[in-house]
């Protein structure tokens, strides 16, 4: 079983979705021995934004297949995705790019798109400063709602999501958030209403 890794925090040490995938990935390793695992940090290796007019042989258009050929062998993703201006990091819009490829992870018909890539196990670490889950800020939430309808265009429609949000409503709401995500993650990582 293969497991794929992805970090797109900046914030190194300091992340809270980095945090939470790593213990996401301890808790895979434990429950399946051997668990081949493959990490891409997105923030220590960017990818430069997609530019889909590449010539046949540049060094682009080789990267590009074997972050895709990486992403389709794998049956479980891990990705940490924190909340940046509302969204997600260019860094992780950047890898998605990648993905999203016509007749790979999707293709059209005379219905519209139809997914190619389900059957994987797609667990999202969300993390955010404020609260977007309820409330006011709901509507402004293009960050798991981004994530869910772009995973689902592929054909992942139940991806899960381990959330900390509030992060920077003060010390107390953030170590709640994380107590409550890392005991999330310890229960089996029950997808996030």
């Amino acid at each position: 079983m293969k497991l794929l890794h992805i970090d797109s925090s900046v914030l190194g040490e300091n992340s809270a979705s980095r945090s939470l995938t790593a213990a996401i990935v301890a808790r895979l390793r434990a429950e399946h021995p051997g668990l081949e695992v493959a990490r891409r940090d997105l923030a220590a290796q960017t990818l430069p934004h997609f530019t889909p007019v590449l010539a046949e042989g540049h060094p682009c258009v080789a990267r590009n297949g074997e972050i895709l050929d990486e992403f389709l062998a794998a049956d479980i993703v891990v990705i940490g995705a924190p909340m940046y201006n509302f969204t997600i990091p260019t860094q992780l819009k950047a890898w998605l790019d990648r993905i999203l490829t016509a007749g790979k992870t999707f293709h059209y018909t005379e219905h519209g798109p139809e997914g190619l890539a389900g059957g994987k196990r797609v667990i999202i670490a969300s993390s955010r400063g404020g609260i977007y889950s309820e409330g006011p800020a709901a509507s402004v939430d293009f960050q798991e709602t981004y994530l869910k309808h772009v995973f689902g265009f592929i054909g992942i429609h139940d991806a899960e999501f381990v959330r900390a949000e509030g992060l920077n409503l003060g010390t107390g709401q953030r170590e709640a958030a994380m107590t409550h995500a890392h005991a999330q993650i310890a229960a089996g990582m029950a997808i996030a209403a």
